[in-house]
């Protein structure tokens, strides 16, 4: 089967998707303009999908200066940390996620240890991932302001809860096309803090990510990405992206995630082998602006570090030649 088949097929199965279900969209799990460069936390499959090893460092701070009916704060911001490599000599790749995600009164953190397979399929690769973790949220209740206020509930004081975590993924690659699916929390862990009337279950989300890479002319790419978000398979939302890069080193892009913004993404490559990657998206809300500040920012912060061969340097020796007359 051909790219253009792929593509076509990832193409319909968004746009049915997108077709179910248009109700609103309620994600526990971090948000992510530049979803494209962070298929790691979404998908353990991307585990070592590339030679050598990298890193990413993320902040973002989603709907800027927002503030609550009470005065208080309560802005998403989000801290994510990911690092990948492979093994030398078998075809398994390795990473590990570190989220940091706070929303009003809550503050959830995760780290997942991945694990990939990478079997070369065809002209592609198809890679097969499982990651487990931990997942802690915490809840300060001198922040919480319920509509039906419960006398059981704490007024002051934190408190925190853990439960591991896990998640699986399947990823196809063919070099110029890629197309991910992948759940996490799998094992649904809740949390009620010791009072049920605080149940809150982590619900399980799935994802598609795929993403086609055009070379065009003048040292210039251009990669089109979609990434579907679907909780408990009946509530729906996506990420649009176009992103246009000249000579591996600057890059301009346009995303758009449905009924909640529009964004501009930018990124510049520094060092002599472009391994230092320097990104920013800034967010535009373009829906529910009297429930959101109209704005969010994103900086993240990659290095690639190329897998090292080492090459024996093989040595000439010469030997004397004798002659006999």
């Amino acid at each position: 089967m051909t790219i253009r088949f792929y593509l076509l097929l990832c193409v319909f199965f968004g746009a049915a998707i997108l077709g179910i279900n248009s109700q609103a969209f309620s994600q526990q799990d971090a948000q992510f303009t530049q979803y494209m460069y962070n298929g790691l936390f979404y998908n353990p499959g991307f585990a070592g999908k590339d030679a050598g090893y990298s890193i990413s460092a993320l902040h973002r701070s989603q709907w800027l200066d927002y503030t609550t009916s009470t005065g208080a704060g309560g802005a998403p911001t989000t801290q994510l940390l990911s690092a990948s490599g492979r093994f030398k000599n078998i075809p398994v790749g390795f990473g590990l996620v570190a989220v940091n995600d706070a929303i009003g009164p809550f503050t959830n953190q995760e780290v997942n240890l991945s694990l990939a397979y990478h079997l070369p399929i065809g002209r592609g690769v198809l890679s097969m991932g499982a990651a487990g973790g931990f997942f802690s949220s915490t809840i300060r209740y001198d922040e919480f302001f319920p509509v039906n206020p419960d006398p059981t509930i704490p007024s002051a004081g934190n408190e925190n809860q853990g439960s591991p975590n896990l998640t699986v993924g399947l990823l196809y690659d063919r070099g110029s096309f890629y197309l991910g699916l992948s759940s996490r929390n799998l094992n649904e862990p809740g949390f009620d803090f010791g009072d049920g009337s605080l149940a809150n279950r982590l619900e399980n989300h799935h994802y598609v990510l795929a993403g086609y890479r055009i070379n065009t002319f003048a040292q210039l790419t251009v990669e089109p990405s979609i990434l579907v978000k679907s909780i408990a398979l009946n509530n729906f939302s996506y990420d649009l992206s176009v992103i246009g890069t000249y000579n591996k080193k600057i890059s301009l892009g346009l995303a758009y995630r449905g009924e909640e913004s529009a964004s501009v993404l930018l990124g510049y490559s520094l060092l002599r082998d472009n391994s230092l990657r320097l990104g920013y998206a800034f967010d535009l809300v373009v829906g529910g602006l009297e429930a959101k500040s109209p704005s969010s920012h994103e900086f993240m912060l990659t290095y690639n570090l190329p897998q090292v061969s080492k090459q024996i340097e093989r040595m000439i020796q010469r030997t004397p030649r004798f002659r006999f007359d």
